[in-house]
């Protein structure tokens, strides 16, 4: 049998990258087209796209608006947590965009230069991105409400010419003051900003120092009135830098380039997320994300979709019903969010009550990525919903899905528990300790064949030997993706966690994802989480943590529960999980993307201290869990 409209996409990918992403290229509007599609005249500092010019912004924005779809809405605003709704068409996102461009010009900003965005998901963080994309200059997104090291650690490293900000973030049962927390970080770091813009909300106005510029008064200045017309930038120049945690304490600024990233984020709207222009799709995470830049900002905006800016959670901001209201009201084609979002749904409304108020007719396909999807939550979002569930795996460094279901080229069988398969341009391969490629169904490390697709980062901010060493010198020839896993018979990929999650009991090597499927898949359990923990006699046991459903009485039916939990994991996974130890705890650490802190449990219950993670969402929920796990 021939191979279906996948594998030949696939095929061809690989076989000519160049001839592949410079047949992509063309839905990219270019002010000198490329001829060099892949320079790989500098392993492994490969870059795309090297003589082309383009801008980003012009490609987002105003070529919508050149081509008759000015009145189309672009942006669509929605804020639970204030009670606010705002529609932003291509003509009038066009028109603010000029503004804030005009008025950091005015400020002194150019080509090249760094400015900070610290905001909260509202239009005008979207506003910022766009209009630093018009001048060239490079921005860098830092989630509204980091504390003022973590802050003060990014200015110091990006040096900032101006940082862009609001006087607080709204959240469901507070309001984050986010002034105090700039002035603290700009006190600590070694990098002054000529200016900080502030965005004045009427939950906590801010006081203004010597400078501080009011957001109203910079875009209605006379240098925002004249506006900015785009910038042509070369492919290879940086259109962002936004950073992740490292190893050392020190984060890690993710550079992504200008062209790349436009060719390879246009191709994945139509390929994988089968979204096009006029239509919407909602992704429910943060501007202060890689998810967020990619399928909130960049990415809708450059097919020429609508997207949704939702500033709530998904649940609280009324109630479970939350998503549902958005899809029902704005008309949402595609949702995009992280598999802990519809593990908190489930947990509270299990039985899905709250949609049958909303009509979803229009809606076609739910993506989940950012954590493992445990194959208990895709049959409950897949039976609730109706529609295909769809795994999707990347990270921040590649920008976009290294593994997905390619709706728009050819939906494949979906197995429960993984991503699927490849996608087009990356060549995954799972490799053992030695650097060979492992037989199907033999987990080892999740490696991309160099050269990485566009789009994906091609180093670090300022640091190529860090982007190196961190990334490229495990396996020579191989991007590292710090996660574990497996490929299957038919290709599909099964993504087990980090490889610092793979326990090793007694010398059999386990992946904490396999045993949190078999606990996830218990009628009583809404989330879990497997650590391993040192043990004198086998080197480490697993620990799982279970949060029960809403509906579940842990007091009256808790041993019981734990019983057959442990039953579950030895029928499931094999007597060599070891696993006898189960804490029902009320609920998990995790960050404000919903990534479970595995790694800073299991330091706490083998009696370390660690740092915690400046992106936890509540610390208060650790706080409760530590005397749990000192204890265990």
């Amino acid at each position: 049998m021939s191979p279906g409209p996948y594998a030949r996409t696939y095929q061809a990918s690989l076989a000519d990258p160049g001839a592949f992403w410079g047949a992509a290229a063309k839905d990219i509007d270019w002010v000198t087209p490329p001829t060099t599609v892949l320079d790989d005249s500098r392993p492994p500092f490969y870059r795309w796209f090297p003589d082309g010019e383009l801008n980003v912004c012009f490609n987002a924005v105003d070529r919508h608006v050149a081509q008759g779809r000015g009145g189309q809405p672009a942006l669509r605003y929605d804020s639970p947590v204030t009670g606010a709704r705002l529609t932003l068409t291509y003509a009038e996102l066009l028109e603010q965009v000029r503004a804030v461009a005009g008025g950091l010009r005015g400020l002194g900003v150019d080509k090249g230069d760094r400015v900070v965005i610290y905001m909260p998901m509202v239009p005008e963080a979207i506003v910022a991105m766009l209009a630093c994309a018009r001048i060239g200059a490079v921005h860098s997104v830092v989630f509204g409400g980091f504390a003022p090291q973590e802050l003060a650690a990014r200015i110091d490293d990006a040096a900032p010419k101006v940082i862009l900000t609001a006087s607080c973030g709204v959240e469901p049962s507070r309001v984050v003051p986010y002034k105090p927390f700039l002035d603290e970080a700009i006190r600590r770091s070694s990098h002054r900003p000529d200016a900080c813009v502030v965005l004045q909300r009427e939950q906590r106005p801010a006081e203004l120092g010597e400078r501080d510029l009011d957001w109203q008064d910079f875009v209605t200045g006379d240098a925002a009135r004249a506006g900015a017309e785009p910038v042509p930038v070369r492919g290879t120049d940086p259109l962002y830098i936004l950073y992740t945690s490292g190893t050392t304490g020190r984060p890690k600024g993710i550079v992504r380039d200008s062209g790349g990233y436009a060719v390879a984020l246009r191709w994945s709207m139509t390929a994988i997320f089968d979204v096009g222009p006029g239509e919407t799709i909602f992704t429910a995470s943060d501007v202060g994300w890689v998810v967020g830049h990619s399928y909130i900002v960049y990415a809708p905006l450059l097919a020429g979709a609508t997207t949704v800016l939702y500033e709530g959670k998904p649940v609280g901001t009324p109630d479970a019903g939350a998503f549902w209201r958005v899809i029902a009201e704005h008309g949402v084609k595609a949702l995009f969010t992280a598999p802990t979002a519809f593990r908190a749904i489930k947990r509270e409304d299990s039985r899905a009550t709250r949609l049958a108020a909303y009509d979803l007719g229009g809606f076609r396909t739910l993506f989940l990525a950012g954590e493992r999807l445990d194959p208990d939550t895709y049959e409950w979002a897949s039976a609730t919903l109706g529609v295909p569930v769809i795994d999707n795996w990347w990270q921040t460094e590649t920008g976009w899905p290294i593994a997905a279901n390619l709706k728009g080229i050819e939906q494949l069988p979906i197995k429960p528990g993984s991503p699927s398969v490849p996608v087009p341009g990356y060549d995954v391969r799972v490799l053992d300790g030695e650097g060979r490629e492992v037989e199907p169904g033999q987990e080892g490390a999740i490696c991309i064949r160099l050269p990485m697709p566009p789009g994906t980062l091609p180093t670090l901010w300022g640091d190529d030997e860090r982007f190196v060493s961190s990334y490229l010198s495990a396996y020579p020839g191989y991007y590292l993706t710090g996660d574990g896993g497996y490929v299957d018979e038919d290709g599909y990929l099964f993504v087990m966690g980090r490889t610092d999650d793979v326990l090793n009991v007694a010398g059999h090597r386990l992946s904490t994802g396999s045993i949190e499927a078999a606990l996830a898949g218990h009628e009583a359990v809404a989330e879990c989480a497997v650590i391993g923990v040192r043990d004198e006699l086998k080197g480490q046991v697993p620990r799982a943590l279970v949060v029960l459903k809403s509906d579940v009485d842990a007091g009256a039916e808790g041993e019981r529960i734990r019983r057959e939990l442990v039953h579950r994991v030895r029928a499931e996974v094999g007597a060599v999980a070891a696993l006898r130890h189960v804490d029902i705890v009320s609920g998990l650490p995790k960050t404000r993307s919903g990534k479970i802190l595995r790694k800073t449990m299991r330091e706490i219950a083998d009696g370390q201290a660690p740092a915690v993670p400046a992106t936890i969402e509540d610390a208060t929920v650790l706080d409760a869990l530590r005397p749990v796990l000192r204890e265990g």
